[in-house]
C-alpha cells in the first residue's frame, strides 16, 4: 500500500456491479471510476496509459460486453473486452505489483451438469459471450499475479437492463407472461457483489486473505426465471400494484440467438473457506434491493 487513501480504479462506470461498487467501496480509498468514454477497452496501449497515469492500489475490472444475444453478432468486439483488455488488466497489475478483481459469469459451462459447478470442473461455454469471458479468465490466469476472478450469475440491480427491471415493468402491462422454468440458477443482486467485493478487499489488506485465484460468487439458493418472476410478482402485490398472470414454459419455446445453461448453479463453498465470505440468499438479497 502506498498512503492511507489506496487508489482504487474500477471499470465500466456506469454498469449495474461498479455502480453498487462505487457505493460500497468509497470509504476505502480513492476511487477512480472510468465509463467507456474515458476508457475505450477495445484499445489496449489507452488501457495501459491510463493505469500507469493513475498508478492504482487495486484494479477492479467490472467492465464487460455482456449482450449474450448481441455476441453471437459481434464476436470480434466481445472478445477484445472480456478477453483482450483483462488480459492487459492483469499485465499492468502485475506490474505494479498490485491485485486485480474481475468478475466473469457461469456462461462458461455448458449447464449440463446435474449438480451445481465447483471452480475444479472443466469450463465448455455454448456461445460467444461465455467463451469470451473464459478467454478472459485465461488471459489472466496466463499473467499470474495477485488476481481474484469472481464467477457470478444472473446479476440485476435496481439499474441499467435486466430482469428486474423488465419483469416489474411487464408484469404491470401485461395480462399474461410467459417465463422459462427449465434454467436453473441464483439471482444474485449487484450489491451483494459489491458488499463481497468489499469484504475480500478488507481481509487482503488485513493480511487475513486466502488464495488467489477463480473463486465462485452468487447468492444462496436456486430457482428459476419463473421462480424469480414469480418473486419480483409476489413484492409488486404487497405495494398493491397490478401484476400480470404467469406461465412456465421450457426454453425451447422461448428461442434466443446465444443459448442458454440449464443448470447455472455456481457451488461457492471455496469462496466461504478460503476468505470467510458468504452471501445472502437471493429471496433476502431481493428484498434488500428493493428496499
Amino acid at each position: 500500500m502506498t498512503g492511507p487513501q489506496p487508489r482504487i480504479l474500477i471499470s465500466g462506470q456506469h454498469g449495474q456491479v461498479s455502480r453498487e461498487l462505487q457505493l460500497s467501496l468509497r470509504s476505502l480509498g480513492t476511487i477512480h471510476a472510468l465509463d467507456r468514454n474515458a476508457l475505450d477497452l477495445t484499445q489496449p496501449e489507452q488501457i495501459r496509459s491510463y493505469i500507469r497515469a493513475i498508478a492504482p492500489d487495486l484494479i477492479i475490472n467490472a467492465a464487460a460486453h455482456t449482450a449474450v444475444d448481441q455476441a453471437e453478432s459481434e464476436p470480434d468486439l466481445a472478445f477484445a473486452i472480456n478477453a483482450q483488455a483483462p488480459g492487459i488488466f492483469a499485465e499492468e497489475a502485475a506490474r505494479l505489483n498490485i491485485p486485480l478483481i474481475h468478475y466473469s459469469t457461469d456462461y462458461v459451462f455448458d449447464g449440463n451438469k446435474a449438480t451445481p459447478y465447483t471452480e475444479d470442473d472443466a469450463p465448455n461455454p455454448l456461445g460467444v459471450y461465455g467463451r469470451s469471458k473464459l478467454a478472459g479468465e485465461q488471459a489472466i490466469t496466463a499473467v499470474g499475479g495477485q488476481h481474484l476472478i469472481l464467477r457470478t450469475s444472473w446479476i440485476y440491480s435496481r439499474h441499467g437492463r435486466n430482469f428486474l427491471l423488465t419483469m416489474q415493468r411487464l408484469l404491470q402491462e401485461k395480462p399474461q407472461l410467459r417465463v422459462v422454468a427449465d434454467q436453473i440458477g441464483a439471482p444474485t443482486w449487484a450489491g451483494t457483489v459489491a458488499h463481497s467485493t468489499r469484504l475480500l478487499i478488507e481481509r487482503w489488506q488485513n493480511g487475513l486473505g486466502g488464495e488467489w485465484g477463480i473463486y465462485h460468487l452468487t447468492a444462496q439458493g436456486e430457482t428459476s426465471w419463473f421462480g424469480f418472476a414469480q418473486a419480483i410478482a409476489d413484492q409488486l402485490k404487497v405495494l398493491g400494484l397490478p401484476c400480470a398472470e404467469l406461465l412456465p414454459i421450457p426454453s425451447r419455446d422461448y428461442p434466443t440467438p446465444a443459448q442458454r445453461p440449464l443448470n447455472s448453479r455456481l457451488d461457492c463453498s471455496r469462496l466461504q473457506r478460503q476468505w470467510q465470505v458468504t452471501q445472502p440468499h437471493w429471496q433476502q438479497a431481493l428484498i434488500d434491493c428493493l428496499k
